[in-house]
């Protein structure tokens, strides 16, 4: 499928947080059409957090072709919510939508019961849900913020997996979203990066404590991806270059960040933790 898009019908383009898919232009990519399921994920249930859009609504409706069902946890974007879950369905799997500010630990443990009724089981939890904020310099963070952006990316994680670890079993995964600033920073996201550098050491520590318990955890550190993210967050004015300066000079959509998570979650990866793949357009970083 031919992800490159017309950058100059991105200019201009700006969302109140936390955006929304369906207003963006052009719309982002979530599904390979081409791409057919052969069943290596059936009956499996996976959580998603972010799964209303961008790269969560692509690794949804990916696995739904594997035949996982899917419980999606979102903030407040019903609209695309709703879309993302008659997506799902029409890949014949069921999806269960859990609105809620996972900045609120309670809520971690409201996502675990609602899907045990629901589904009786997890089996792939995918901590992806996140947000940034653009600032010049440090000075320029407040406190405020720096709270926020760390209760959201860092803290909800440690919350939602603690509550699911009570029924993650031998041969379960949890796959956490960093991002590639966590490897070379970012002079206007700082807050961010230090978050998903937190994010890169909880995937390895937590791999190392649950290893003898049979359960995989690992991370994939997208580059720049096409989602409500960057609308909502960047200068309309850098929205249009926005991954113009990766190798591929162009952003990546999210179906072409999918096929990680699906690889990590499956049996394929049976000898695989504690790692994190990169998915950012060629852009060579350690680790």
């Amino acid at each position: 499928m031919e992800a490159k898009k017309d950058k100059k019908l991105r200019k201009l383009q700006s969302q109140s947080r936390p955006g929304h898919e369906s207003k963006m232009s052009p719309s982002p990519i979530y599904d390979d059409i081409t791409i057919q399921g052969s069943g290596t994920l059936k009956n499996k249930v996976i959580i998603i957090t972010g799964g209303d859009s961008g790269i969560g609504r692509a690794v949804a409706v990916r696995f739904a072709k594997e035949g996982a069902n899917i419980v999606i946890v979102y903030l407040n974007e019903h609209n695309d919510a709703k879309l993302t879950q008659q997506a799902v369905e029409e890949y014949g799997s069921e999806c269960l939508l859990i609105a809620g500010d996972l900045a609120k630990e309670n809520f971690s443990t409201s996502i675990v019961n609602k899907t045990i009724k629901k589904f009786g089981r997890i089996d792939v939890l995918i901590n992806n849900a996140g947000l940034h904020y653009e600032a010049e310099s440090l000075t320029d963070i407040s406190t405020s913020q720096l709270i926020k952006t760390f209760t959201t990316n860092v803290y909800s994680m440690f919350w939602l997996t603690k509550a699911s670890l009570a029924y993650l079993k031998k041969g379960s995964s949890i796959i956490n979203t960093a991002s590639v600033t966590a490897y070379r920073g970012s002079d206007h996201l700082i807050d961010y990066a230090a978050t998903k550098g937190a994010v890169i050491s909880f995937t390895r520590s937590l791999a190392s404590n649950l290893v003898k318990k049979g359960i995989r955890v690992n991370a994939v550190a997208p580059g720049p991806i096409w989602t409500p993210l960057i609308t909502s967050t960047l200068k309309p004015k850098d929205v249009g270059k926005f991954g113009s300066s990766s190798p591929m000079e162009r952003a990546g959509e999210p179906y072409e960040v999918a096929s990680a998570y699906l690889f990590l979650a499956s049996s394929e990866a049976s000898f695989i933790t504690g790692q994190t793949i990169h998915v950012n357009g060629g852009e060579i970083v350690n680790g």
